[in-house]
């Protein structure tokens, strides 16, 4: 059975003038416009489309990757507003819309927001929903510590950043524990720190014990070296410096350079490091 909103890959039945018809089983067959066929593509291929709602609400096929499908956390940018709602950019003609009954606030042309893709069940159309709450931690949290995680990065605060964490749960980095610039929007891997006995989770950039001591002073003597004995770092530097130089955060680069500077292998000054 297709899959509205969703990738499917599906056999090519028959090629007309106006584009390619697709099989689906029961439901039976699909079109794929003509812009849409890949060079060369003809009947009993296979060919990956995104299935969707066209402006008429046909089901309809296309090559064209969207920003997001059903069950997918995005920020979207608001191309239109009129008495239905907010109309997105997710990447296809169609745009998908925000209805005002799942704004959680007025949503303005121009402005990119933090959307959750579903597909209603009264109309059976795709749309979008800002009211993320709702669609995060329904499920009991099952990481275990350590566990490597899919981030969206959804808001900063006084405390740090929020993330959605597998399109399931919510998620908090805490600002001095992070050592380079993110911001909304952005995706990346982080790892499950901490999971509170409020079902909160504490995450994390790197896994503990990611940065050894003795395996980072190495690293920082070997630069120092190729450097001709300096390098314009120190422990008053900037995190996003040092993440940029060494892939390390400011705690843990401190702790190396202690510990060369214990061994007397190093000098440091207001300048940076030098080498002994």
């Amino acid at each position: 059975m297709v899959q509205i909103g969703r990738y499917n890959t599906l056999r090519v039945v028959k090629e007309v003038d106006f584009g390619l018809y697709l099989d689906v089983g029961e439901q039976g067959e699909i079109l794929l416009p003509i812009r849409y066929v890949p060079e060369g593509c003809k009947p009993e291929d296979e060919i990956e489309v995104f299935i969707y709602l066209d402006s008429e609400d046909r089901i309809i096929a296309t090559t064209e990757k969207p920003y997001a499908q059903i069950g997918d956390f995005v920020f979207l940018e608001v191309k239109s507003v009129n008495n239905f709602g907010a109309f997105l950019d997710w990447g296809l003609m169609k745009d998908i819309l925000v209805p005002f009954r799942e704004q959680k606030m007025k949503m303005q042309e121009g402005k990119k927001y933090l959307v959750h893709v579903l597909l209603d069940h009264e109309s059976e159309r795709i749309v979008a929903s800002a009211k993320i709450d709702k669609y995060l931690d329904n499920l009991m949290p099952d990481y275990e510590l350590e566990q490597e995680v899919d981030l969206l990065i959804a808001a900063e605060t006084d405390l740090g950043y929020k993330a959605i964490i597998n399109n399931l749960h919510w998620g908090m980095l805490y600002k001095n524990e992070v050592y380079k610039t993110i911001y909304p929007g952005q995706r990346m891997k982080g790892y499950i720190k901490k999971i509170r006995s409020d079902e909160k989770i504490d995450l994390a950039l790197q896994p503990a014990g990611y940065e050894k001591v003795g395996d980072l002073s190495t690293q920082v003597l070997a630069l120092l070296k190729e450097k001709n004995g300096f390098l314009a770092v120190n422990d008053k530097s900037p995190a996003e410096l040092i993440y940029r130089m060494f892939g390390v955060s400011k705690k843990n680069f401190k702790k190396a350079v202690g510990a060369l500077y214990k061994q007397r292998l190093i000098t440091i000054d207001e300048e940076g490091i030098r080498l002994v």
